[in-house]
């Protein structure tokens, strides 16, 4: 199993505070537009429809949370949250032009402001790396779901397939963060970006951690362009962990 690092909560609202206006722009750049793909398989997964109240965490500019909009349409609900207010900001701008009705709301996802069972579907898109305690993260993406409902969860991962995976470790590790800090200011960020996916457990490991929450009766995932990427797909049971 991957280690995992340990992180403070106020160095990483700080970075991604530093990032906020072009978080975007490098997104599309480095990714080769590939994330936005990410995002709809994600939702398409999850079985989002007309009228499902849907949590998107650490959403960041809230891509994944528009997604989840087009999904469950006039008659649903979607709520997104991130504890680092410039990146709301970014998103409401983009809401604004896209006459969006998501919720923005500033919430750490180790603490919830959200009632038991309240969600059809809750999700984190390469977020979950990020929190200082992952599993207790998880468990409160698991608390706000229905059961029978679903936690998403994308974030990075690392290819199996031996040439691909050593050619993107050598793109994440050395051109990743030189193209992230020309357009940003902000190398250390990019290189963070590299260190903390390197490190972080993925696949059926990821899918031992998220266990460990007592929340889940079934967990799957699906891999993304080799492996460079993942898809959770956590099913919140019935019960609750005691």
């Amino acid at each position: 199993m991957g280690k995992i690092q340990a992180h403070n909560s106020e160095s990483i609202r700080k970075m991604f505070s530093a990032l906020s206006s072009r978080y975007d722009l490098v997104n599309t750049v480095v990714s080769f537009g590939t994330h936005h793909g990410w995002r709809r398989a994600a939702v398409a997964w999850s079985g989002a429809r007309s009228g499902h109240r849907v949590l998107d965490c650490a959403s960041g500019t809230g891509d994944l949370a528009f997604e989840f909009e087009r999904a469950c349409g006039r008659l649903g609900e979607v709520v997104a949250t991130d504890f680092c207010e410039p990146m709301l900001q970014e998103a409401r701008r983009k809401a604004e032009r896209r006459d969006s009705r998501v919720r923005l709301e500033v919430a750490d996802v180790l603490a919830l402001p959200f009632d038991d069972a309240g969600f059809d579907i809750s999700s984190i898109a390469f977020g979950i790396r990020n929190v200082a305690d992952p599993v207790k993260g998880l468990a409160e993406l698991g608390r706000v779901t229905r059961p029978g409902g679903y936690v998403m969860v994308l974030e990075f991962g690392r290819s199996r397939i031996p040439l691909w995976g050593r050619a993107y470790q050598l793109y994440s590790r050395s051109v990743l963060p030189r193209i992230g800090g020309l357009l940003t200011g902000e190398r250390d960020a990019y290189e963070y970006l590299n260190s903390s996916s390197s490190s972080f457990p993925y696949a059926e490991d990821f899918l031992a951690l998220a266990e460990q929450t007592r929340y889940f009766d079934q967990m799957e995932f699906r891999p993304l362009l080799g492996g460079i990427a993942y898809i959770y797909r956590l099913r919140r049971k019935e019960g609750a962990p005691s």
